[in-house]
């Protein structure tokens, strides 16, 4: 059964709405982040079907990107779909450690399973231990160095919500997830 998702578009909108002009919205299809323009006022992280996961991906992208990339579509991410082949998979994970490590983070402070995912259900696969341990090894050094603030704030709010002991450690991580060639929609 999926995870809802209207308390997470609850929680991120009390926390950023105000402060940051953006806001979580469920979408139907594949995820997007729009920044404001002529038909809206805000900017949106759109994310994919209702997936709890693919919130919490989208909003990871939206904690990376800094102030003049949240002013693109898609933070002016590459992006190539769905079917990549290996040297564009590589290129692929290297743009999502950060993202994915925040992620996870977002999951533990949620008390949720994190999937790594590798997005690539009809291309080559990767190499996914490497990309789970790059994840994780950037895991540790946002432990030890510190979330971006605003990955941090979040963390906070879905540990309070949750009732989940902050701060994170990382102990909390290494029981947390799995590598899933296909699970999440993932995008940006």
């Amino acid at each position: 059964m999926p995870e809802p998702y209207q308390d997470l578009i609850q929680i991120f909108n009390d926390t950023f709405s105000s402060s940051t002009n953006t806001r979580l919205i469920k979408g139907d299809d594949e995820p997007l982040y729009s920044p404001a323009n002529d038909t809206c006022d805000y900017h949106q992280i759109i994310f994919a079907h209702g997936f709890y996961a693919s919130a919490l991906h989208e909003i990871s992208h939206w904690c990376v990107a800094g102030k003049a990339r949240r002013l693109l579509e898609d933070f002016g991410y590459w992006y190539m779909p769905d079917g990549r082949d290996a040297e564009q998979q590589k290129t692929f994970e290297r743009v999502e450690i950060k993202p994915q490590a925040i992620e996870w983070a977002f999951c533990v402070a949620a008390g949720k399973k994190f999937n790594v995912s590798a997005d690539n259900l009809n291309g080559a696969a990767g190499d996914t231990i490497t990309f789970k341990e790059n994840v994780f090894q950037q895991v540790q050094q946002y432990l030890h160095h510190g979330f971006p603030v605003r990955a941090q704030a979040f963390i906070d709010v879905l540990a309070n919500f949750y009732n989940v002991s902050l701060p994170l450690n990382i102990t909390q991580f290494s029981a947390n997830t799995t590598f899933n060639h296909s699970e999440t929609v993932t995008h940006v």
